[in-house]
């Protein structure tokens, strides 16, 4: 049987509601500030919900050449830019590399949901004239991204994208990993983004009773594991990581952040929106990516949690945590999307940078907003509540749940050679 390869991760890239650049991303992470304000890409005076987490100061001309970026809806702007950073943070000369073993492999839940509403508006005020923009399909599609992603810089292996709802980009690092251990690929980009802050996006997501409300207030809105939550705060954005083998790593004297160990998929098999009471799709998803791993629960330092401070789903998530891990008040859990909002697609990757990042600075993020826990999980974990935490991490797991019971957790490990 043919050995399987180690695998590591040597760049990242990000886009955000918290800085448009990892080293900002995570300053402000640390610091424990909040990404949400009004939304100001439309009227909200008809929503429910009248804020999100949205990427402030994006500049496209960064990224693409003069009327480039018309051709791109901005979940796909996103992904380049994610890419490109990520690119560039691992030294990448694929001058220098064989491109017929670099893959791209790209999540997103919703696509081009802006160009989508945005072309049906002006079929209906043309009198239904056809005069769709000759872009309107690709601009549309999932897959876009890992297409103009390879097509920029030439890339010739795998090249797909995954959809799993919010689990969608943590599959693609999956996917990214496996390929890589089997060694059909030497090095992968991987990630994910979202760009749903739309009438269509938040108009959808308060018909489903998703959303926070919390309009008079709304950077405290998102408040995992809080008595008082009461649903998601929509966010966009996009993260990219370098997945690579360590063999390749080693050869190119690349920067290695973290190793990648292991990846655990299932599903709650439950309800269409819903997570199953008893985390069951979690605390399967958790065994999986443990076993994979060959850890030990006890082994595991911090779980970053999908968290996405709705009533239900974050009951569900502590009680499969506490199925896998048992009470241990030594084991950190903090739910980011206090602070980022909720990427959807691309919420995997992004929580995938603070991991490893959390790894690599042995600093344990925290859970803003959160006042009152409820008091069966007040003596389980330590929530990280209000402030982040020193702490050696050699462990670390981030996970993630999507609408349709999609199930997808992943286990770093701190390098050492």
């Amino acid at each position: 049987m043919k050995e399987l390869k180690r695998v590591v991760i040597t760049g990242l890239g990000a886009i955000t509601p918290l800085g448009n650049n990892v080293d900002e991303f995570w300053e402000n992470i640390v610091a424990g500030k909040s990404g949400v304000a009004q939304i100001t890409k439309f009227d909200t005076t008809a929503f429910k919900t009248k804020f999100a987490a949205e990427v402030k100061g994006f500049d496209p001309s960064k990224y693409f050449e003069k009327n480039e970026a018309r051709k791109y809806d901005l979940f796909t702007q996103y992904a380049v830019a994610a890419a490109e950073q990520a690119i560039k943070h691992a030294g990448l000369d694929f001058s220098t590399i064989d491109t017929n073993k670099v893959g791209v492999i790209w999540g997103s839940g919703n696509g081009g949901i802006i160009t989508f509403q945005d072309q049906l508006e002006e079929f209906f005020k043309n009198n239904k004239q056809p005069r769709f923009n000759p872009y309107f399909i690709p601009k549309i599609i999932a897959d876009i991204p890992s297409g103009v992603i390879s097509i920029r810089h030439g890339l010739r292996g795998l090249n797909f994208s995954t959809i799993s709802a919010c689990a969608s980009s943590t599959t693609a690092l999956i996917d990214a990993f496996n390929y890589i251990r089997l060694g059909k690929a030497d090095i992968v980009i991987a990630g994910g983004s979202e760009a749903a802050i739309n009438e269509s996006g938040i108009g959808g997501f308060n018909a489903s009773k998703a959303l926070s409300t919390h309009n008079e207030n709304p950077q405290k809105a998102s408040r995992p594991f809080d008595v008082s939550r009461d649903g998601f705060v929509m966010g966009e954005g996009g993260g990219a990581m370098i997945v690579e083998s360590l063999e390749s790593a080693l050869r190119r004297n690349a920067p290695i952040i973290a190793e990648f160990i292991g990846g655990g998929m299932a599903a709650d098999a439950y309800h269409l929106t819903g997570t199953h009471p008893e985390g069951e799709g979690a605390y399967l998803g958790m065994l999986d990516a443990m076993s994979d791993a060959n850890i030990h629960p006890d082994q595991i330092d911090y779980i970053n949690a999908h968290a996405t401070s709705t009533p239900l789903g974050d009951e569900s998530e502590l009680r499969a945590v506490q199925r896998v891990f048992g009470n241990r008040k030594d084991l950190h859990v903090s739910g980011t999307k206090s602070m980022t909002g909720h990427l959807l697609g691309a919420a995997g990757a992004l929580e995938a940078i603070i991991t490893v990042k959390a790894l690599l600075h042995n600093i344990v993020p925290p859970t803003i907003n959160t006042e009152v826990v409820d008091e069966q999980w007040s003596n389980t974990f330590n929530l990280t509540l209000g402030k982040a935490q020193p702490k050696n991490i050699n462990f670390a797991m981030s996970n993630t749940f999507g609408f349709g019971g999609h199930i997808a957790s992943v286990l770093f490990k701190k390098y050492q050679g």
